[in-house]
Parts: structure tokens; sequence; C-alpha cells
């Protein structure tokens, strides 16, 4: 039977080659730059076993300067560098510049504004920071607050999920949530938790009064530690199915409440 002949189709060639994870600096010398550069760090990978030679002086400095050091499996490391020559160590090199409490501070009084802060405790993953921090800038927050440990830092998804905010709000991190809830205090803030078994939020007065808001872990919500040092605990109340809200929409819900209640 005679039919047409088909002309063979070129095959697809895609690209596969491995793409370094956003702000990752990997290799002794470039660690080594970053950490004189001053530029803030977030957080430093090494190799388990590598602790020797040049890496044993990365490391000390590293510390000197409060950064955490991680040890974990080379696979890590590949990942991150993108297959790249890491040397048995990657630093995640902080996307911006971070402030400090009394920088927040003054912001509000900058304003002749009470302050408006927000805490994150433990918040994970970047697509909620970045939303967190999306509508702390809507509703006229001075700053967001996170810790060197147990979150995840300023990183570039970060930045693209705030879709801008970020460049209008300030961000500090600390190393100790509960102290920086004391120091907030002191300086004349009321802190509300947002966590379940608390008062409906509909039923909360926020006042034009200073307040820092904390949001929970996506898992485990406020820490019991962070919780003690609260002085509310307010709950949005559920008419649904489903266990929660996802903690930046949370924030949303909150940070609307308070923002209604200093601006009325």
């Amino acid at each position: 039977m005679a039919y047409d002949k088909q002309p063979k189709r070129k095959p697809i060639i895609r690209d596969v080659t491995p793409i370094p994870a956003e702000g990752a600096v990997f290799g002794r010398n470039a660690l080594r730059e970053l950490l004189a550069s001053g530029r803030a760090v977030d957080k430093i990978f090494v190799q388990r076993g590598e602790r020797e030679g040049s890496i044993t002086q990365l490391v000390a400095i590293a510390l000197s300067k409060k950064i955490p050091v991680v040890e974990v499996e080379k696979q890590k490391l590949d990942h991150l560098s993108g297959g790249g020559n890491h040397q048995g160590v990657v630093a995640m090199a902080a996307q911006i510049e971070y402030v400090g409490i009394d920088d927040i501070l003054e912001i509000a009084a900058s304003r002749n504004e009470s302050p408006f802060v927000v805490i994150l405790d433990g918040v994970q993953d970047p697509h909620n920071i970045g939303a967190i921090i999306r509508s702390a800038d809507v509703f006229g927050v001075h700053g967001v607050i996170i810790p060197k440990h147990r979150a995840g830092g300023i990183t570039a998804a970060v930045e693209k999920t705030s879709a801008g905010a970020l460049e209008h709000v300030a961000v500090a991190k600390v190393t100790n949530i509960s102290d920086t809830i004391e120091k907030l205090k002191k300086s004349g803030l009321w802190i509300y938790a947002a966590e379940v078994g608390g008062t409906d939020i509909e039923k909360v007065e926020f006042g034009h009064e200073g307040i820092g808001v904390v949001l929970g872990s996506e898992g485990d919500g406020v820490s019991r530690l962070v919780l003690e040092k609260c002085d509310f605990r307010v709950t949005i109340q559920n008419y649904g199915h489903v266990n929660s809200l996802n903690v930046s929409c949370a924030a949303a819900v909150v940070l609307s409440k308070a923002a209604a209640a200093r601006h009325a």
C-alpha cells in the first residue's frame, strides 16, 4: 500500500542544567568574602564531617557574627549549589538588610503613630512570609519581626510574593522572640497572639495604642513560651469544616481588624 512518509520530528532537547538556590553563595573563598562584606547572611550549611582547615575558620567567624550554622549531608549542598563546586559549604545570603527593633519603633514615631508590628514565631514557608508582609503593608504595619532560628529568612521568593511590599515594610531579625516581646511591652506595646482558644476577634478592642500581633508556625502555631509572654490571645471563629486558616490568611484577618480599630 502506498503512503506518504512523514518527516521524522527532531527530538526536543530540554535544558536540565541545575540552578543554584536563590541567595546561595557557595565555595570557601566566596563565603570568606561574603562574611567580610558585612552583607546579612540568613544561614550557613556545612557538609557533615567537614569541620577542618579553612572550614573551621569560616564557621568560627560565622558563629562570632551569630549566624546559624547547620551540618547537612553532601546531597543537600549539591542541591543548594545547583551542582556547583561548593567545597563543603553553602551560605544563604539575605535579600535585604535587616533593621533593629528600635528602628521599627523609630519609623512609627516619625509618622506620629503608635507602633504596629507583626511578630512571626517560626513561620517557614516563603510564600506565607511574603503574603504576610504584603498584608502588613496594606494595613499600615511599621515592621515585621522574624527569628534567626526555626524560620525562613527573606529570600527572592519572599520578595516576589510580597508584590513590592518588602520595599515599604522594615524587617528585623532577632535571636529570641520571647525577649523581643518583653522589650516591646516595655516600650508600651500590647501583644496579641493569633491562636486557638482565645477571645473571638470580633469582640476584641484593639484601640489606638501600640500593638504587636504574633503569628505562629504553619504546623504548631504560636509556641508555648512565646504564648506565655503575650498579653492577649485572639481567635478567628471557624464556621466551616477545615481545621484553620492558612497563617497568611489569618494574618490578613487579624491585621485588618487591628488597623480598622487604630484608624477609627
